[in-house]
């Protein structure tokens, strides 16, 4: 098999992501054709001005650095006419039972555009047919703390790359690479309302950043009967729906935090922390 001739990076701006790009503008490994960001439309503001600066970084080493997306994932949610790409809600159900929905966000809003990016690039954009032979690689950040979630492509035109375990990195070898180049302050990856976050991002935004805050809030409650697109075609989901695993609203949530640990990961497209729901989730009606 015949070596790639495209190499892309998986940019999900968080820790991992980031330090590949600054390896790869430094010469330590080698370059990109492009940095791909999945934006979902709901990343937390500092990883929107982190992700103007590695753009700035990219640049003067000629890496392009390109956003793409399907759509905005908050407001498809909340759009009685669009399609609802279940998120990893917590559910309770009219007897109290507690449940999970699955989790398709990843896959529609960060994997599903970096996909089409890539086949764009190879000059093969869907619904075309990628012939043998023809595909990139793609480096994404799984330093080897994380070996277990490293893992080949599931499609034969992209063949997934790991330079952190070549090199044998940990994430905390990362956090001081970019803290050594002035990037300490280089935020995790995720959506503002994603279900996983703990209580200390949740009092970290209620307390810094009143407005994303009240955005999370505003979303919780909008969600609590279903996806719009469930209730306007008469389907409300038989329970709630909840941002938070106390299930209940955001707002009224006595929040915790407990010490964590510094290397704790973000999420980024194909390394989310959470890979494996608790359960399947609801369908149309239906409660976990």
């Amino acid at each position: 098999m015949s070596a790639p001739t495209h190499r892309y990076l998986s940019l999900g701006a968080g820790v991992q992501s980031s330090t590949l790009l600054l390896l790869a503008a430094q010469g330590t490994i080698p370059g990109f054709g492009a940095a791909i960001f999945a934006d979902t439309g709901w990343e937390p503001a500092a990883v929107y001005r982190h992700l103007n600066r590695l753009t700035g970084i990219a640049k003067q080493a000629g890496i392009e650095v390109v956003r793409v997306s399907t759509g905005d994932i908050r407001a498809d949610a909340l759009d009685p006419g669009h399609r609802f790409a279940s998120m990893p809600l917590f559910t309770l159900g009219p007897n109290g039972e507690r449940g999970m929905a699955r989790r398709q966000c990843t896959g529609e809003y960060k994997i599903k555009p970096i996909k089409a990016e890539v086949r764009r690039r190879l000059c093969y954009p869907h619904p075309a047919r990628v012939p043998a032979g023809v595909r990139a690689e793609m480096a994404i950040g799984i330093s080897l703390d994380e070996i277990g979630r490293a893992r080949d492509s599931d499609v034969a035109y992209m063949r997934n790359v790991h330079p952190l375990l070549d090199l044998g990195w940990r994430r905390t070898d990362c956090l001081r690479f970019l803290a050594g180049h002035g990037l300490a302050d280089t935020p995790k990856s995720s959506c503002v309302g994603c279900p996983f976050h703990d209580d200390g991002f949740w009092l970290g935004l209620r307390e810094h950043s009143p407005q994303e805050w009240a955005d999370a809030v505003a979303f919780d409650r909008a969600i609590r009967n279903g996806s719009a697109r469930a209730n306007a075609d008469g389907h409300p989901l038989r329970g709630q729906f909840f941002l938070h695993r106390q299930r209940v609203p955001l707002d009224k949530v006595v929040l915790r935090p407990r010490p964590q640990p510094a290397d704790a990961p973000g999420c980024g497209p194909w390394t989310c922390p959470h890979d494996e729901p608790a359960t399947a989730g609801p369908g149309r009606g239906e409660v976990a």
